[in-house]
């Protein structure tokens, strides 16, 4: 597939002595989504402006469509439709004239047929005579999707395009990016939602300080968000991970004290419950083993590390101990305490327990 933007290196600082950019590097193919994910600051709307001919680049080369935007900047110019991230619009002109205006503005001729197809696809025909004062907060944003696609460009930007707008318009502007995907645009998207990238692009890049963190293909990042670790710390350090739950996966650190083992949170059933039990008979009788699976339909995970073992046990379980502790009305976190040490959840994880079963 062909290569619509090349960015290679690219920098940018600012006199202050702030870097907005450093070292920036990517390549987007033709009809693709790209939805790039940052805070504020992040120098999105920098790198954005940059491709756009706003800004001047410290260094580093950019290209849209094989031009440069530095020595061949009109025509990358016209290649390219902008939707900023404010709602600026003439409040006293019509929409109709308002995107005919911005045609003019990239030197294309007069195409009212055109004209007349984008404003359809956007719903905007029915307001074509409406000034732009009189649209809600949706169809200004539409207006300005039709102004930067009135020149007919291959590329189009949408900075923060559902910035400040309700669930319902948020869900309405997904479905304009739908359309205007099918129609062979390329897209180039800045947000501060998940979901949002989650929904439209095709690959999801990361900025922070200036830097692309990463750019990945968006089901192979969605499916790294849903990974999580386990560390369970061992009395006694291990040489090997036991033979029995070899086959899981398992990481064992190089004092030897600690197994990692990573699972999916969103698969139906994690394996954790399973995992430990088998653990459980490795270094414990079957009467320990038992009680071990009987306490794992009480408990939930709520801290990331677990203790497995207690020191001054010689198996490292004690069952009738820990029957006692559990009969005596012990809490789940207490009761446990004579198989796992579970540390008190964290502000992150509090309240929002994880099964292990």
């Amino acid at each position: 597939m062909t290569n619509i933007i090349e960015i290679d290196d690219l920098s940018k600082q600012y006199g202050s002595g702030t870097t907005a950019l450093q070292g920036v590097s990517m390549e987007i193919a033709e009809g693709e989504i790209v939805a790039l994910l940052g805070p504020n600051g992040a120098g999105k709307t920098t790198l954005i402006s940059i491709i756009c001919g706003l800004v001047v680049p410290t260094g580093g080369t950019v290209r849209v469509g094989g031009h440069d935007i530095r020595t061949d900047w009109r025509a990358a110019r016209r290649l390219i439709g902008l939707v900023p991230q404010e709602i600026a619009l003439e409040p006293f002109e019509t929409v109709w004239n308002t995107v005919r205006f911005t045609r003019g503005l990239y030197g294309a001729g007069p195409d009212d047929a055109y004209l007349e197809q984008v404003l359809r696809s956007l719903a905007l025909w029915d307001k074509r005579a409406a000034m732009t004062r009189e649209l809600s907060g949706g169809m200004k944003r539409r207006v300005l999707i039709a102004k930067a696609l009135s020149h007919q460009p291959r590329v189009l930007f949408l900075d923060e395009p559902t910035a400040g707008v309700d669930v319902a318009l948020r869900r309405e502007m997904w479905q304009v990016v739908e359309g205007l995907r099918r129609d062979g645009v390329t897209i180039i998207l800045t947000t501060h939602y998940l979901e949002e990238a989650e929904e439209m692009a095709d690959r999801i890049g990361v900025i922070n300080r200036g830097e692309l963190l990463l750019m990945k293909p968006k089901d192979d990042l969605m499916g790294e968000f849903g990974r999580k670790s386990l560390t369970i710390e061992l009395d006694a350090p291990l040489t090997a991970v036991p033979k029995s739950v070899a086959d899981r996966g398992l990481v064992l650190s190089e004092d030897g004290r600690a197994i990692r083992y990573d699972y999916d949170t969103r698969a139906e059933r994690t394996g954790i419950a399973r995992l430990l039990g088998d653990l459980a008979g490795e270094f414990a009788g079957a009467r320990q083993r038992e009680v071990l699976l009987h306490l794992l339909g009480c408990l939930s995970l709520e801290g990331r590390k677990l203790d497995l073992a207690k020191p001054g046990v010689k198996n490292g379980l004690d069952a009738n101990a820990l029957g006692d502790r559990f009969r005596r009305g012990a809490g789940a976190g207490e009761g446990a305490g004579a198989l796992f040490r579970m540390p008190a959840p964290s502000t992150q994880t509090q309240g929002r327990p994880s099964k292990i079963c």
